[in-house]
């Protein structure tokens, strides 16, 4: 019988301390450059611990000499820092209109993209082109495939990973179809984890933009439909189905017949308006912001109903979750700057309570970079554990 502190206990207690600590120090590098004698101050792990982990980081590919530091006093200092090409992540952000697929280093630095027009007019075809787009950026990277860590997939809905589908793609016909993404998994070659592309967005804005910082912030993507990602303390709030956020479902009062709240303020209610109030031709929510811009009085009136719209929106928000930032986004949140000032003077009527309201920093590309930063997050991990894992005892 060996005891719990020696015996054949100990090589792999030994093992596991040795890759806590060179976790600790990989992730303390990911904040900056460093020497040896730092990262002993900074971590309280011994000096000859940190030369032994940062040895074996640095053998196993993790870890990169980045040059040298010269103190006041003493020898000139080796730098470590994180070797960005140990591994890759695949962010792809899958829209009715669009497909956006890009591959970033380890230090979140895109090296190869695409955006492609989405023609697919079925979800077989819509996951074929999901699949030779990413393989292309791969390809275009020059980056080997198997380094390619993990992948990310942001769409609209809601990812059932009991019933392996997507519910709620109103705007995708046929992408709720069950065992798609086990497809585009196999034929990719890559772990591939599904994210509704709203919260997706707003962890992108979260890392990259306006929403940096912020404790509690929602991003309103409106667009083809409308959805909400919630940020609470860095984290996504999914609610206990994954379908926290979808406020196109939330049912008006008061009107004639049933609608939702995405059918009075997504893209196509722009539209609507638009030729309401005396607009002709085929429109698009574009060309009715486009027009908004150059004085048209009817396209003037469609903006200020949209902005009174999302106004009411923000207002309920702000009722249940309290934010301290309301971002707007997608599509017609890329004209936000036409609609803060009737949002911001339609909430002062409306409720007390204010949240800032601002333009996304990141219009587009938000799904993309939020899938991407997602994507990172397990792509680290991946890379650690395979190539500085412990050989087995």
């Amino acid at each position: 019988m060996t005891s719990s502190d020696g015996g054949s206990d100990q090589p792999w207690n030994q093992q596991r301390l040795r890759s806590t600590n060179e976790r600790l120090l990989l992730e303390r590098l990911r904040g900056g450059a460093a020497s040896r004698a730092q990262l002993a101050r900074e971590t309280g792990l011994s000096k000859p611990t940190v030369s032994s982990a940062l040895a074996a980081l640095a053998a196993a590919g993790l870890v990169r000499e980045a040059g040298t530091h010269t103190p006041e006093r003493g020898r000139i200092a080796v730098l470590y820092a994180p070797d960005p090409a140990a591994g890759y992540a695949l962010g792809i952000d899958i829209g009715r209109d669009w497909l956006r697929v890009a591959l970033a280093d380890l230090d979140g630095a895109l090296v190869a993209r695409a955006d492609v027009r989405n023609r697919a007019r079925t979800s077989g075809a819509m996951a074929d082109l999901v699949v030779a787009t990413a393989h292309g950026v791969v390809a275009d990277s020059g980056v080997a495939p198997d380094k390619v860590a993990h992948a990310v997939v942001g769409t609209p809905g809601v990812y059932d990973a009991q019933a392996r589908r997507v519910r709620y793609a109103l705007h995708l016909p046929g992408w709720g179809r069950a065992g798609l993404f086990d497809r585009m998994r196999d034929e990719l070659g890559v772990p591939l984890a599904v994210h509704n592309d709203a919260n997706l967005a707003a962890l992108g804005e979260h890392t990259f933009g306006v929403g940096a910082g912020s404790r509690l912030f929602v991003y309103v993507m409106i667009g083809t439909g409308l959805g909400m990602g919630i940020v609470a303390d860095g984290r996504p709030f999914t609610g206990a189905h994954g379908a926290a956020g979808e406020i196109g479902f939330l049912p008006l009062s008061g009107r004639t017949e049933p609608d939702t709240l995405e059918d009075a303020v997504s893209a196509e209610a722009v539209v609507r308006a638009a030729h309401a109030l005396g607009m002709t031709g085929p429109l698009t929510a574009k060309s009715v912001f486009e027009a908004a811009r150059a004085g048209n009085p009817a396209a003037v009136a469609a903006v200020q109903q949209e902005g009174e719209r999302l106004a009411h929106t923000v207002a309920a928000v702000a009722a249940v979750l309290d934010p301290d930032l309301v971002v707007l986004g997608g599509g017609v949140g890329h004209s936000a700057d036409l609609l803060l000032r009737t949002v911001g003077d339609t909430l002062r009527r409306l409720t007390p309570l204010r949240p800032k309201v601002a333009a996304s920093a990141l219009g587009e590309d938000a799904v993309l970079l939020g899938a991407v930063a997602t994507a990172l997050g397990t792509a680290r991990d991946v890379v650690f554990e395979r190539r500085a894992a412990p050989p087995p005892a």
